[in-house]
């Protein structure tokens, strides 16, 4: 296999820097959220249905995506969505009541959802260029991101940094980042590289070839999108179970302090972190399916021991392998969509981040309704289940990244 050229590495280095720019943009302003409580003067309730206000926003929007993506070009709607991005985030520290402060973070999940698709796509055509799996050290650096704006904030903070200043050093200085990547993503549309790859049999021409591979079926197509949708949402459910209740757990259920109750998030984010950036070369040895077979096992059994056996070694190590286990579950789904024939371009991509940001928005609902009647550990049963359906699923995955 050819090494990849030089313009394709200069497009994976610009791609990863969206990723991070992406993750590390919106953490800068999570640390911040109890200086925008307080100043606001709201109760819990209160600010949690305005932070509500960026799933919402996420949700309505996301299905516009792929329209956006086929209209502008991926390079266009994620680089220029990012500086948006920023330029709302400005906007946090002058909103004067909680319901402009909602309108913010829906227009902030609104940009979020978009610019979302259109990095995973630009990212899956680079990908198409090495004829191997990248997508998953991708979102690992969105993770790294992420890390990265949450210590940023979290310093800003401890300075005692205006909200102003601080959310406009960040602005300028990831808009600076993603206008510069901008310039090293791939030219010309997003097909390019799809249909290059389509090479015709003897005797057959390119465009008999494309237009058969594109008006496949959609019927059967859009079942696919809607299963993998599904493999995508259990993802999302175990990512919100170690972010939202791990905690919880420990502190409530286990009996572990403050401080030891606080590392099941990051023992999670870690281990997921880890297995994105090293879950490449397992799905390139071992295909999706496997890997995430072994991932769904992973995280149904690992939480399961944790459930099973109350103690903070086996509560923070079952975390880890949940966290571990899912770490190569969305990206897996989101290439596979990508690659189905009979739907339009971006199409299939669309409607698995759609379904996806819909876990993220039912998870902590389902699993705190669950608690409140019998308890919490009985709550996190349902990372169990999400294990369980992603084994029974999983044959929905492409199974080759090539």
């Amino acid at each position: 296999m050819p090494a990849p050229d030089l313009q394709a590495r200069r497009a994976r280095a610009a791609v990863a820097a969206l990723f991070l720019t992406n993750g590390a943009v919106f953490f800068n302003v999570v640390p911040r959220y109890p200086q925008i409580k307080a100043e606001l003067d709201v109760g819990n309730a209160v600010f949690g249905g305005a932070v509500a206000g960026m799933p919402i926003g996420a949700l309505l929007a996301g299905l516009l995506a792929g329209a956006a993506v086929r209209r502008f070009r991926s390079s266009r709607v994620a680089a220029f969505g990012i500086v948006l991005m920023t330029v709302v985030t400005v906007a946090v520290p002058f909103v004067p009541n909680w319901v402009a402060f909602w309108g913010v973070l829906f227009v902030l999940g609104a940009l979020d959802a978009v610019v979302d698709v259109a990095q995973n796509a630009h990212g899956l055509r680079v990908q198409r260029i090495y004829r191997r799996s990248i997508v998953n050290s991708l979102h690992g650096v969105w993770s790294v991101g992420a890390v990265l704006g949450g210590l940023m904030g979290s310093a800003a903070a401890g300075l005692h940094l205006p909200l102003a200043v601080h959310l406009t050093i960040s602005g300028a200085l990831f808009s600076a980042v993603a206008l510069t990547a901008y310039r090293f993503l791939l030219p010309g549309p997003d097909d390019t590289e799809r249909v290059a790859a389509a090479a015709p049999p003897r005797g057959r021409s390119p465009d008999s070839t494309a237009h058969e591979r594109w008006r496949a079926p959609a019927g059967p197509a859009m079942r696919t999108v809607i299963l993998l949708g599904v493999v995508a949402a259990c993802g999302a459910l175990v990512e919100d179970a170690g972010a939202s209740w791990g905690a919880l757990f420990l502190s409530g259920d286990v009996g572990a302090d403050a401080a030891t109750a606080g590392l099941a998030v990051v023992v999670f984010q870690a281990a997921m972190t880890a297995g994105r950036l090293t879950g490449d070369r397992a799905v390139d040895r071992f295909g999706q399916r496997t890997v995430a077979r072994a991932g769904g096992l992973l995280a149904a059994a690992g939480m399961g021991a944790a459930l099973a056996v109350p103690a903070v070694p086996a509560a923070l190590a079952g975390f880890a392998l949940a966290g571990l286990g899912v770490a190569t579950l969305v990206p897996a789904a989101m290439h596979t969509a990508d690659e189905l024939p009979g739907l339009p371009h971006g199409t299939g991509l669309t409607v698995v981040s759609w379904l996806l940001r819909g876990g993220f928005l039912v998870s902590p609902l389902l699993v705190g309704a669950v608690a409140d009647l019998a308890g919490l550990r009985v709550g996190l049963l349902s990372v169990v289940l999400a294990g369980v359906i992603t084994i029974a699923l999983s044959r929905t995955l492409v199974n080759r990244t090539a």
